[in-house]
Formats: structure tokens, C-alpha cells, sequence
């Protein structure tokens, strides 16, 4: 690159620095001066005995609130001992059973398919396809899948699916890779159809890291996948925006794999999960460090069960091998293989995403910082860097945008779980049937009468237009390029001058000592009845509940109180906003000089690459011809949606499958055929409008057909309200059936309402 043209990417990096300091700086001010309005505010003139009052109420209420506050930390770690000493069994709100063990298969893994039993008054439906949830394995237990009676597990059952889940158990099996979880996730997968014969393809939906691995089963399997749900799931590493996605420059800031390469070795040759969780709590220390305890203080009255129940979860760290962190920092975090299509899972074989023909459904958030929706949506234009590629392809994928909650909330949330997940649930039957395509997905409410009521709206997009949730065109991804080269020596150099010695010295013995006092572990069995100074609290706490004496919380002591808080939180996120700021204008000033030096920085990440027309393009359009009553059906219906709005509703879509579903006959079919039959047609109705059209009465050989097709879009059109250019488009079928030269010429003597009783 020419010198000039580095000090104008310099400058700019510069620049981008000192306005992100200004705001983090106007950031602070601002809130202290809402926090210092509210406590004068809040600040009156009172009566010396209102003042006595306030005081011996706020001061008796914070005695207490401290005894219930350390004993409720005191629970926490108690229950955090419960729970190892159980094993740690995944943390779900349901009764299940294990259906099969891959500790016990011929490439054993620590995984395990569970069944969730359906509770009183849920019943499932027979004729109902199973989903198979996996939760991540990123530090954590398995389990948030199904944390709330209101998860995504408790409404796929209410709507009457068989459910199933893939937990994993706390260490795993010597010696096991990322490949042998893949093969035992695969062979779940074809256990519960086998479970399930006659009821479709397993729906697998997949939770932050188990979205891809969903994705590695499909690409493993692709036969045996049904749809795919993937929330809140990384799939492109290196996409994100400045300012906004800050665990993003984690692998250049620590230098590439060889830092879990290193605890790996320090854990006598395992990888502790509490590293990933430690991540997790570096990106908002604020919280980590005061927001989370302090709001378990002021609502001290209400919050320690919530508070107990999510610190179960969180708190409950697993193990990996070596080999496992090393092929996922590798090829995922740092090396961002997969889209790529260079993730191997042996020699010479790797994880090819465009195999996978499943429709796929991905929801992320504006307000996930650890799954930004670039990640999680930049991987269909990695694969398909055109709408017309992915159209050919036969691939629908249907993205779905929350536009304020955390990563955390995607999963636990009530609320997402009574809105998103139970309509993305609903949606499932009908995504197979929609043409090839990208689609917006939003839900729509509906509050009147009393009771909240959803609708789903699908609209068209183009890949093209992904690049618009990204800065710069994705030419910030280049420096992550030379992430990935740095990692690579950086691990070379490690693995020969630094593994050999350490890993002879560190006994996995010495390992788990080594884990029994990471920070995040000792925060909880040092508080607990493990320490003589806490093992005596709880009666008194007790005492403390039973006689509560409530401070008033429109006092001006309580004003003080939270004028403290936010000063403190405040303080943090200051402290937080500088240090990203830092940390990424560092990140670009070392790798983008190296990136300078090789590859040409105005070029794209990712250049597109046009590829050919696959070979069922052409099949399809060489039977624009050939086909049936069905075939004919749902090319009108392909038609008539061009034409439209490019919209689809799914109350719109359940009226027009009760009215003439199964008339058409797709749903006769298996998911395949049918998946065919609208794949063909899409095909040739996106590259031969006119013809498909023209040749229309070629797909119906007797008039009984061209009665019956004109009678289904009549039965249509009566009892759903399509607009205008759906009633000329029906006008056109009726022309080109009545002028095509077969016996149907005689419907052109019909009065346009006489096919309404054809059938």
C-alpha cells in the first residue's frame, strides 16, 4: 500500500479513537448529572423527626438487607457444592430420561440424547415432527434450552412436539474430539427419527454454540436434518462493527490459540470452561463486579430465588479436551473456517456447509454484544455471495432480528421465549414450504380483546443487502486475516518450545487443584458454609425475614444509596468504554500494518465468487414442460407471489392450507418431494417468468384438472382478501387455460364464476 495511503487509515483509526474517548467521556457525564438531578430531586427539607424516622428506618432495613444479602451469596455457594458433588446434571424445568449414551459408542463421546417428558395437561400431537435442541457447550452446563417452563423446550411441547435434547456431562471422554461430538450429534439425530418414523424430519435447533454445531450435523448428515433453528449462534467470527462488538479482537489481542493451549496444559491436559465464562464477564465488569449484586441488594425482597436460579446455571463450569478448544479457537474463533469450507473433521474431509438443503431460521439481537447479528448472519453471503446463488441453490433461510435484548436474554428470557421462540415454533410447519430465498421474519401483536395475539410476516430480502449491516464493507476483516496467520506461528512456536516441558510437569492432578481455586470457583465455596464465618448466618437471616422492617424508598437516604450506585456504574462502564476503545484502535494499528504489507486493504474480506448454475437449474428448466397437477398448482401460487408484495403471512399461510392443502398435494408428499417440487418450480418461475406461464396448461392434461386448479384459486380468492394484482393475475391464468390448445378450450365459454363449483 502506498505511504500516503497508510497515514489516511491511520488518521482515520485515530480519529475514530478520539471521538469514541469524547463520548465515553459525555457518556459519563451525562449519567452523573441524571443521577445528581435525581437526588436533588429526591433532597427536601424535613422535619427533624421525619429525618429521625428515615434514618432509624433506612438503617434498620440495611441491617437486615445485609444479613439476607451475604446469606442469599452463602446459598449460592452451597448450592454451587450441591451441584458438583450431583454431578452437575443439566438445569432443566422438566423430567427427562436418557435415551442413548455416547460414552458407549464405538467413537465415545461425553454427550448424551434426553427425552423430555411432557408435563401434566401437555399432550402431543402424533402427526407432530420432534425437535432436538443443543445447548452450548462454552463453559456451561447444558440445560437453557429448557431453564423456564416459558423456553423454547416448553413450547415446542405445548405445541404438541416430542422433544429432545442433547446434554453433555461435565468431563470428557479421554482422548475425544470435536469430530466424535459431530458423529454422536448425527447419530442422535437418526435415533430420533427412527423414534419417530412417519412424523418427518427432526427439527434441530441449536443455542449460541450449538447453532453451529447444528449446522456441522446438517453437513454431516444433511438427509436426516429437518429445519434449523439457530439463536444467537456464531457463524462468522470476524464480522462486527467498530464501537459495537469488542470480544470480536479477543484472538488478535491474546495472540491466537496458544493462550488455550496453554490452560489447556495447565489443566493437565484439559480445558477449563470457567476461561470461556471468564470471557463472557470480561466484556461488562460493571455487572460483573457490582451491577448484579447490587440490584440482588435493592430488590433483596424479591430477587434471591431469580438470582439462585441463574447463578445454578452460571456457575456450573465443564471441561473440554486439548484437541477440542484447540479445533474450535482454530477454526471458528480465530481461523474462521467454516463458512469457508475449511473446518476438517478428518484428514481431507471437511465441514461443507452447501450441503446442508434444510431451510434455516436465524435469530439474533442489535443488543447481543457476544453474537452480533453480522455473525450470525454473514456466513449465507461467505457461501451464497448472491440472492441468485442462493436461490439456485434451493437454500431458504429466514432471519429473524430482536432489536435490544442481551445474549443471555435470546435464551432465558421469558419474554422472548412467549413471543420469538413460540412463533418461530409455529412457523416450523410451514418454513419447508417456502420457494428458495432470504426472508425477513417479524412478529406482529395484536392487543385487543384482552389477550395478546401474534402473527408472523415474511418478506423478501437479498443477500446483497447483509453488507448493509456492516461498516466499511467488510474491509475491517482483513486485519483478522493476519489474526489467523499470527495465531498459527504463534502456536507452532508454543507447541515445540513451551508444551513439551509443561505438559510433563503439570499432572492432571495438579490440574484440578489448579481449577478448585480459579477465581470464579473460589468465589463460591468461599462463600459458603465451607467458611466458619458464614457457617452461622443463616438463623439469623431467617430472623432478619421474619421481621423485615422496610426503609422508605422515596427517602433521601435511598436517593443517596442510588445516587452511589450509579456513580459506581457509571465509573465502570467509563472504564469499560475506554478500554475497548483502546484495546480495538491497538487491535487495528498492529494487524492492520501487517495487513498493509500483504493484502491490498480497499480489497473485500470476502470477495465474491460467481459461480455457475448448478446442475438442478438446468434439470428444472428443462422440465419447464413436464409436471402435474401439483406441479401446476404451485407454480401459480410461485407466480402470483412474484407479482405480489413479496410478503407472506403466516395466518395467511394456515387459511390457504386449510382451504386447499390438501387438494394440491404437497402435503401427500414427503418433506423432500415436496421440498423438490417447490424447489423445481421456484427455479423456473425465478428464471422463466414467461414461459413458466405460457406452458402452464402443459402440466394439466385433462380439463377436470384446468377446472380443478381454477376452482382452488377461486375458492382462494372468496375467502381471502389478496388485493388487486392477484385478481388480474387470476384473469391471466383464466386466459391462458381457456386459450391453451387442449380440450380445456372449452372454458372460455364459462362465466368466470361456474369453476367455482368444478370440483
Amino acid at each position: 500500500m502506498h505511504p500516503l495511503d497508510m497515514t489516511k487509515v491511520y488518521g482515520r483509526v485515530a480519529e475514530i479513537y478520539r471521538l469514541r474517548l469524547g463520548e465515553a467521556v459525555s457518556a459519563y457525564g451525562e449519567g452523573m448529572r441524571e443521577a445528581a438531578a435525581a437526588l436533588t430531586a429526591a433532597v427536601r427539607p424535613q422535619e427533624p423527626a421525619a429525618t429521625w424516622r428515615d434514618m432509624v428506618s433506612y438503617w434498620s432495613d440495611a441491617a437486615q438487607r445485609n444479613l439476607i444479602f451475604w446469606d442469599t451469596l452463602r446459598q449460592r455457594g452451597n448450592n454451587w457444592i450441591a451441584h458438583e458433588k450431583a454431578g452437575k446434571p443439566p438445569l432443566l424445568a422438566f423430567d427427562y430420561e436418557i435415551i442413548a449414551d455416547a460414552r458407549a459408542f464405538a467413537r465415545p463421546a461425553n454427550y448424551a440424547l434426553a427425552r423430555i417428558l411432557p408435563p401434566d395437561g401437555v399432550v402431543l400431537d402424533p402427526d407432530k415432527r420432534p425437535f432436538l435442541i443443543i445447548d452450548p457447550r462454552a463453559g456451561h452446563g447444558p440445560g437453557i434450552g429448557g431453564f423456564k417452563k416459558d423456553s423454547e423446550v416448553g413450547f415446542a411441547l405445548k405445541a404438541g412436539h416430542a422433544v429432545y435434547m442433547v446434554i453433555f456431562f461435565p468431563d470428557p471422554v479421554p482422548g475425544q474430539t470435536l469430530a466424535d461430538v459431530s458423529l454422536a450429534e448425527a447419530e442422535f439425530l437418526r435415533i430420533v427419527r427412527a423414534r419417530h418414523p412417519t412424523r418427518g424430519k427432526p427439527v434441530v435447533m441449536g443455542n449460541c454454540q450449538g447453532g453451529w454445531a447444528a449446522m456441522l450435523v446438517a453437513a454431516l448428515d444433511p438427509d436426516n436434518v429437518g429445519p434449523i433453528v439457530m439463536n444467537g449462534a456464531p457463524m462468522s467470527y470476524w464480522a462486527g462493527n467498530d464501537a459495537e462488538n469488542p470480544m470480536r479482537y479477543a484472538g488478535g489481542v491474546l495472540g491466537g490459540s496458544w493462550t488455550a493451549l496453554l490452560a489447556s496444559d495447565l489443566g493437565g491436559g484439559v480445558f477449563d470452561g470457567a476461561y470461556l465464562v471468564d470471557n463472557f464477564e470480561y466484556l461488562n465488569p460493571g455487572n460483573t463486579y457490582f451491577s448484579k449484586y447490587y440490584n440482588l441488594y435493592s430488590r433483596i425482597d424479591s430477587e434471591p430465588d431469580r438470582f439462585l436460579e441463574f447463578e445454578r446455571w452460571w456457575g456450573g463450569y465443564f471441561l473440554m479436551n486439548r484437541a477440542e478448544i484447540q479445533w474450535i479457537v482454530e477454526n471458528l474463533f480465530v481461523g474462521n473456517k467454516l463458512a469457508a469450507g475449511k473446518a476438517e473433521w478428518a484428514e481431507g474431509r471437511s465441514f461443507d456447509l452447501k450441503a446442508v438443503r434444510s431451510p434455516i431460521i436465524v435469530f439474533a439481537s442489535l443488543g447481543d454484544n457476544i453474537t452480533p447479528p453480522q455473525q450470525a448472519i454473514n456466513w449465507v453471503a461467505d457461501i451464497y455471495p448472491t440472492t441468485q446463488a442462493l436461490k439456485d441453490a434451493g437454500q431458504v433461510v429466514v432471519g429473524l432480528m430482536h432489536h435490544s435484548i442481551g445474549h443471555l436474554g435470546i435464551f432465558v428470557s421469558g419474554a422472548i421465549a412467549r413471543r420469538e421462540h413460540a412463533q418461530i415454533v409455529d412457523l416450523i410447519e410451514y418454513v419447508e414450504a417456502l420457494p428458495p430465498g432470504l426472508y425477513g421474519m417479524t412478529i406482529e401483536e395484536d392487543r385487543s380483546g384482552g389477550e395478546v395475539k401474534y402473527d408472523v410476516t415474511l418478506t423478501e430480502r437479498r443477500v446483497e443487502d447483509l453488507s448493509l449491516m456492516q461498516k466499511y464493507d467488510r474491509k475491517d476483516e482483513v486485519p483478522f486475516e493476519v489474526v489467523a496467520n499470527v495465531s498459527e506461528r504463534n502456536a507452532q512456536a508454543y507447541e515445540t518450545l513451551v508444551h513439551p516441558t509443561l505438559s510433563a510437569v503439570v499432572t492432571p492432578e495438579m490440574g484440578r487443584g489448579l481449577r478448585a481455586v480459579h477465581p470464579l470457583r473460589a468465589a463460591r465455596w468461599g462463600l459458603s458454609d465451607l467458611n466458619p464465618f458464614l457457617f452461622h448466618l443463616a438463623p439469623f437471616a431467617d430472623f432478619a425475614r421474619s421481621q423485615r422492617t422496610l426503609r422508605n424508598e422515596d427517602g433521601p437516604l435511598v436517593a443517596a444509596e442510588r445516587f452511589g450506585a450509579t456513580a459506581i456504574t457509571a465509573g465502570w462502564d467509563l472504564f469499560r468504554r475506554l478500554r475497548d476503545a483502546t484495546v480495538e484502535t491497538e487491535f487495528f494499528r498492529l494487524y492492520g500494518t501487517f495487513a498493509m504489507l500483504g493484502p491490498d486493504l480497499t480489497a473485500p474480506a470476502t470477495p465474491a465468487i460467481v459461480e455457475q448454475p448448478p446442475a438442478e437449474v438446468a434439470a428444472a428448466l428443462a422440465a419447464i414442460r413436464e409436471g402435474g397437477f401439483t406441479d401446476a398448482a404451485v407454480r401459480v401460487a410461485l407466480i402470483a407471489q412474484k407479482r405480489g408484495s413479496g410478503q407472506r403471512r403466516l395466518s395467511t399461510l394456515k387459511q390457504i392450507r386449510e382451504l386447499v392443502g390438501h387438494e394440491v398435494g404437497l402435503l401427500a408428499l414427503s418433506a423432500d418431494a415436496a421440498q423438490a417440487v417447490i424447489r423445481r418450480q421456484a427455479i423456473i418461475v425465478e428464471r422463466a417468468p414467461e414461459e413458466a406461464l405460457a406452458t402452464l396448461p402443459l402440466l394439466l392434461g385433462t380439463p377436470q384438472e384446468h377446472l380443478r386448479l381454477l376452482a382452488l384459486v377461486d375458492r382462494l380468492t372468496t375467502h381471502i382478501a389478496f388485493g388487486p394484482e392477484l385478481t388480474a393475475f387470476v384473469a391471466e391464468v383464466r386466459r391462458v387455460l381457456a386459450e391453451a390448445p387442449t380440450p380445456a378450450g372449452r372454458l372460455a365459454s364459462l362465466p368466470s364464476h361456474a369453476t367455482g363449483h368444478a370440483v
